[in-house]
């Protein structure tokens, strides 16, 4: 069972540079393959420069800045000022695309913030069918770039996100990211998904029913969750269920993203990726082989 996660969870790595970096087509149609890009303010001209690069934004892409300010408002009640710090750099693109295609996320320069937890948070939020580049001008956390990503989804797609939609998504960034701290990325992520799916079949209404979905999905997945964090877990998900979220769009966006990922692994493309992973162990362990021979 642990080979196999393992050899999921680096397939599905693969699947996200290598697909969904790939470039998408763009359309004048102001709904779909409509491009906004939103920049740090604190960005300098240089720094300014090499995030559109990073990004490929097209010349006639519309800007928007997130400001500190900003970040404070919506990370404040989760990370300390030293942590969010005093300038904006986390950048990002968003391509919206065609009703029901899904969500898929590309980052650079990320170093905390997986694609999958961005992708969770942003369905939590309400984002849906688009492209999301998040970039920043050196290695960041990317706690902050969620706050960009819903001003310009907001922007492009004429949607007001409420507010405690935007502080349970941004809650749900720092607190999946401590947690992948503790049991690993790769289980967070699982354990996550699985908690939202069930929350969507199930929608419990009191803390105790929450926390015995939370710890019941953690048990059927083997997965310990810390009991310092486990309380916080619940306190998210409890937010989230006050925050109203619309749990149907939430197992649609899930679906959605994991049907992409299906779809790739069993594509051409994605079974020649496969092989080549599996070739690249088969000679390393040669390799290994040769050492005490």
């Amino acid at each position: 069972m642990n080979n196999l996660r393992k050899w999921t969870a680096l397939v599905l790595s693969v699947f996200l540079v290598v697909v969904l970096c790939s470039p998408k087509a763009v359309y004048a149609d102001a709904a779909e393959g409509d491009v906004i890009v939103i920049l740090g303010e604190d960005l300098t001209n240089d720094q300014k420069v090499k995030v559109l690069a990073d990004l490929e934004a097209p010349n006639n892409a519309t800007e928007l800045k997130v400001t500190n300010q900003e970040e404070h408002k919506y990370l404040g009640n989760y990370l300390s000022k030293a942590q969010i710090g005093s300038r904006a750099l986390s950048s990002a693109k968003i391509v919206i695309g065609k009703p029901g295609s899904g969500l898929s996320v590309t980052t650079n320069h990320i170093n905390w913030v997986t694609n999958d937890m961005y992708l969770n948070a942003m369905i939590t939020a309400g984002v849906k069918d688009a492209h999301v580049t998040i970039t920043a001008p050196f290695d960041v956390s990317g706690t902050a770039a969620l706050t960009g990503i819903i001003k310009a989804y907001e922007t492009t797609t004429d949607t007001k996100i409420p507010e405690e939609q935007k502080q349970v998504a941004n809650e749900e960034i720092v607190k999946t990211a401590k947690l992948s701290d503790s049991i690993g990325v790769e289980e967070t992520t699982t354990l996550m998904t699985n908690i939202k799916e069930q929350l969507a079949e199930k929608q419990p209404q009191t803390r105790e029913a929450m926390q015995t979905l939370v710890e019941d999905t953690a048990s059927n997945l083997n997965i310990a969750i810390p009991e310092a964090q486990l309380s916080g877990l619940v306190d998210l998900f409890m937010n989230m269920k006050d925050a109203n979220i619309n749990w149907n769009a939430v197992g649609d966006q899930l679906d959605k993203a994991k049907q992409q990922f299906t779809d790739f692994i069993e594509s051409e493309q994605g079974q020649g990726i496969i092989a080549s992973i599996k070739n690249f162990f088969v000679g390393l362990i040669d390799i290994i082989k040769g050492w005490f021979s």
